[in-house]
């Protein structure tokens, strides 16, 4: 059986840990300056981390990083930034 306290600072540790994820991120408004038009793919996620989600569709290839509330999203073509844009950020 676990005591009250024990269970306490389990709890208070995992909020810690996800405030302390959340304040780590790379998703924000100055890494977003640094994208820029033509930049490769390996530059993009070495500047805000892996993206959440891709999709091919017709040559085109759309990354998006963040959740529902804030985030990147990065349409690559043959590789390359074509457009960028944010939600959000801080």
């Amino acid at each position: 059986m676990t005591s009250k306290p024990t269970t306490l600072c389990r709890l208070a540790a995992v909020i810690a840990a996800s405030f302390l994820a959340a304040a780590c991120s790379k998703v924000n408004a100055e890494n977003y300056a640094r994208l820029k038009v033509g930049m490769p793919f390996s530059d993009v996620t070495a500047a805000i981390g892996n993206p959440a989600s891709c999709s091919d569709t017709a040559g085109f290839k759309v990354c998006k990083w963040g959740d529902e509330k804030s985030g990147i999203t990065v349409r690559f073509v043959a590789d390359k930034v074509v457009v960028h844009s944010s939600d959000n950020l801080k």
